[in-house]
């Protein structure tokens, strides 16, 4: 029988309301994910959170039952409270039916099966966290086997890079690393490095790429460093026609991710 909680001053809503920040996440180890969408998305993929908060009124939703149910089942405990609380939780004026707590979740890069998708994305320095959650949704649209964050990037954890996955953090792997490393397993096997670059002029679509991808794309305002490119196998190039010389980086990495599986489909 989930239990009530209707007191903002309730240690428990203060414990997970400061996981909307990165310093107390990287204490508890857990994180913030809210919606019905994302969390029925978890579900599938065999996530659950360990807390559960909901509003009476949504326990009604039978996906929000379902939910409730399995989190019980799991040993997780589902919370009932207020709207008002939902809302200090999210962080929204209009809050979600359901607000989860999850436990932090990292792929190892040496566990990674190069081999189990003919397309991987590789993020270095990337700074915004929509940009993050859109390359997440990019990934599970095109069947990227992960994506592999490199050096300082968004906390994947964070509010807003979760709510911008619209639920892919949970179906698409994500691996933190160094660039030494990360290029030091990629060599081990076969792979070919594809960086998006303004310094080439190969066109996207004149490359021919070879499973498995990894698609490199650059930080938002710096691209990627000279050495960086020089390691690539394949340096291309977007066209622009107009006036700007860049596309968004989320938006470049759809691009040629959508090209590199229409050629790998043939």
């Amino acid at each position: 029988m989930p239990r009530q909680i209707t007191a903002y001053s309730n240690p428990l809503v203060k414990s997970v309301r400061d996981l909307r920040d990165k310093r107390h996440r990287r204490e508890q180890r857990r994180f913030l994910a809210e919606g019905l969408r994302i969390l029925t998305e978890a579900r599938e993929a065999g996530r659950l959170p360990v807390l559960l908060f909901f509003a009476a009124q949504s326990a009604r939703h039978p996906l929000v039952a379902t939910l409730l149910d399995a989190v019980e089942a799991a040993g997780g405990e589902a919370i009932e409270t207020t709207p008002d609380i939902l809302s200090k939780l999210s962080g929204k004026d209009n809050p979600q039916a359901v607000v989860g707590v999850f436990d932090e979740f990292d792929t190892p890069l040496a566990t990674l099966d190069r081999t189990a998708a003919g397309i991987w994305l590789v993020a270095e320095r990337l700074r915004d966290p929509g940009n993050l959650g859109t390359i997440l949704r990019t990934g599970d649209a095109v069947g990227a086997g992960g994506l592999i964050l490199i050096g300082e990037c968004v906390d994947p954890f964070s509010v807003e890079a979760v709510r911008a996955s619209m639920g892919a953090l949970f179906t698409v792997p994500v691996v933190r690393s160094e660039w030494a490393p990360f290029l030091e397993w990629l060599r081990q096997g076969p792979g070919q490095l594809v960086g998006l670059s303004l310094d080439t002029r190969l066109d996207y679509r004149a490359a021919r790429y070879a499973a498995p991808t990894f698609l490199l794309t650059g930080n938002e305002a710096q691209g990627m460093p000279a050495d960086y490119a020089t390691a690539c196998d394949t340096l291309v190039k977007i066209p622009m026609l107009g006036k700007a010389d860049s596309l968004n980086a989320a938006v470049a990495t759809a691009v040629m991710a959508y090209e590199v599986l229409a050629q790998q489909r043939g």
